[in-house]
């Protein structure tokens, strides 16, 4: 170990500190991507020394800087002179964040070696934006304005990580080794990293999983929705003229992939809750149409292996991968519906003829269903897609009673309290749940029973609503007061959406109830005031 600051001079002045390359790599493909750019002190023994022996003292000393020119300059030359698209991925010290001209250094750096700023990413820790936010925040747009992207690290380690996601123009976030380490064998990381990934894409920012050594790992991460990694199973920090033959080296062989039976959850479902996680995949997996949810990009963040096996590829290639990717032939079909869905716009029963995936097989006629997703603040987060074979409609239509029964049972479980219309607005099923809102009895509340329930005043503006939704096949929305057990009056929101016969009839309507009378009442409270 080298601890002198008369060791560390002598270093830099010898040109000693120079970058090691961690492969980053795309986790569905697995392709690699750029590198992590780690900084070493190569020793006249040829030796190389880890950074924290010397890091702190250069930060100590204000020698960070002329570290960083030593270091990047090389990272830099090097990776330009590739013939491969390839990005790069710097650390930045939490000192070097009070120093506004940090991002005319990088630029000035980068333009002497040739090196386009838009191919690099900026890796900040979040302990280094303790205390020192506003600065960063200068700091990093003037960055973004250079060009460079920016990334989290390290994320999960820190005090306050949600403010700084939200103040700060990321775009990627970094999951830490640490919960990569133990996610295979300890549930609560494996939730951590699942809420990550979940919040990554969220916000439309790529996520990052760091120290992976194993491909039960890569797997996991994958089913996950994760969309990139690094770690010793994809290689370990290399040195310059090493950087060449990985760049040569074949894609990191594909993952088998998992599949729900093995006990793991598709995508960031897994951050749910166990009970409702076994009943969306229950749903998902029993469900006689192929199903996929895509995020805004319209990458695939979960399908169901009926949706695989109509386009003819597994459930692991589809993950992570946009509809353009695996289907360019295909695309320029999909997006206009798609686009449209973005924007809010619910659409059933749109007939796509498109290419068999089995060369030689006749064209195949499908009935698509696109609908939004919203997140609690009436933003659209992504599509949910289902489709049905031309051949499946009479199956389709078989299983309804089936499709019934199914949400009979989850709905006993649901912590909200479901229900199933007919076509004509008549209440087939309402939760065992009901009974503990309000006097009525489960078989009184059926067909339109539960409208005696409401709120005298709310009785003729919800059927007002309903016949215009059942006319129309626009979703239901329905805020009402219901009468409780013990004679208070209790606000309560209906959702449902419709579902349609291929000919674009609604047969059955599906929905919830929730309680909302707490925001009610804050709501009244400042009006008031």
């Amino acid at each position: 170990m080298v601890g002198e600051l008369s060791d560390l001079h002598a270093a830099l002045e010898a040109d000693e500190l120079v970058p090691c390359f961690q492969p980053l790599v795309e986790l569905h493909t697995g392709r690699l991507c750029g590198f992590e750019v780690l900084t070493r002190w190569q020793s006249p023994s040829r030796e190389l020394i880890l950074p924290e022996n010397f890091i702190a003292l250069a930060e100590a000393n204000g020698l960070i800087g002329h570290l960083m020119q030593q270091v990047f300059s090389k990272a830099f030359a090097a990776i330009a002179l590739l013939p491969h698209p390839l990005i790069l991925a710097v650390n930045i010290s939490p000192t070097q964040l009070h120093h506004l001209t940090l991002p005319s250094q990088i630029r000035n750096i980068a333009e002497a070696a040739g090196f386009p700023l838009n191919r690099l990413t900026v890796e900040i820790t979040e302990s280094a934006l303790f205390n020192n936010l506003d600065r960063a925040l200068v700091i990093a747009t003037d960055l973004k304005a250079l060009g460079c992207r920016l990334a989290l690290d390290d994320f999960g380690t820190g005090y306050s990580s949600l403010s700084h996601l939200q103040k700060l123009p990321f775009d990627e976030l970094k999951i830490d080794r640490s919960f990569i380490d133990k996610m295979t064998s300890v549930r609560s990381s494996r939730k951590i990293v699942a809420a990550i990934v979940g919040l990554g894409h969220s916000m439309d920012l790529i996520t990052i999983a760091e120290g992976i050594e194993t491909e039960e790992q890569a797997d996991m991460l994958l089913w996950l929705g994760c969309d990139q990694g690094q770690g010793w199973l994809y290689g370990k920090p290399a040195r310059i003229e090493d950087v060449p033959l990985i760049v040569a080296a074949p894609p990191h062989p594909r993952l088998m992939g998992l599949t729900p039976g093995d006990g793991w959850a598709v995508s960031s479902l897994e951050a749910l809750p166990t009970q409702r996680l076994a009943q969306l995949q229950a749903i998902y997996d029993g469900a006689p149409v192929g199903l996929s949810f895509l995020d805004r990009k319209f990458r695939y963040v979960s399908l169901n292996k009926r949706l695989a096996d109509m386009n003819g590829a597994s459930v692991a290639e589809h993950l992570g991968r946009t509809v353009k990717e695996m289907y360019p032939k295909w695309f320029s079909v999909y997006e206009p519906y798609l686009l449209r869905a973005l924007k809010g716009e619910s659409m059933t029963g749109v007939e796509v003829i498109r290419p068999s995936p089995i060369p030689g097989e006749p064209d195949i006629t499908t009935q698509v269903s696109y609908q939004p997703a919203w997140d609690e603040g009436d933003e659209v987060i992504g599509v949910s897609v289902a489709v049905v074979m031309a051949v499946d409609k009479d199956r389709a239509e078989e299983s309804l009673q089936e499709s019934d029964d199914r949400q009979r049972y989850l709905s006993e479980l649901n912590h909200r309290v479901p229900w199933i219309m007919d076509e004509n607005g008549n209440t087939v099923h309402m939760s065992a749940h009901w009974t503990s809102l309000h006097p009525l009895n489960k078989n009184y509340v059926r067909n339109l029973g539960w409208l005696e329930a409401l709120h005298a005043e709310d009785i003729e503006p919800t059927m007002k609503m309903m016949r215009d939704a059942l006319s129309s096949g626009n979703p239901i929305d329905l805020e009402y007061r219901v009468k409780t057990l013990d004679g208070d009056w209790k606000w309560l929101r209906s959702r449902g959406n419709p579902r349609f016969k291929p000919s674009g009839e609604i047969i059955r309507w599906y929905g919830s109830v929730e309680d909302i009378d707490e925001r009610k009442q804050r709501e009244e409270a400042i009006a008031k005031n």
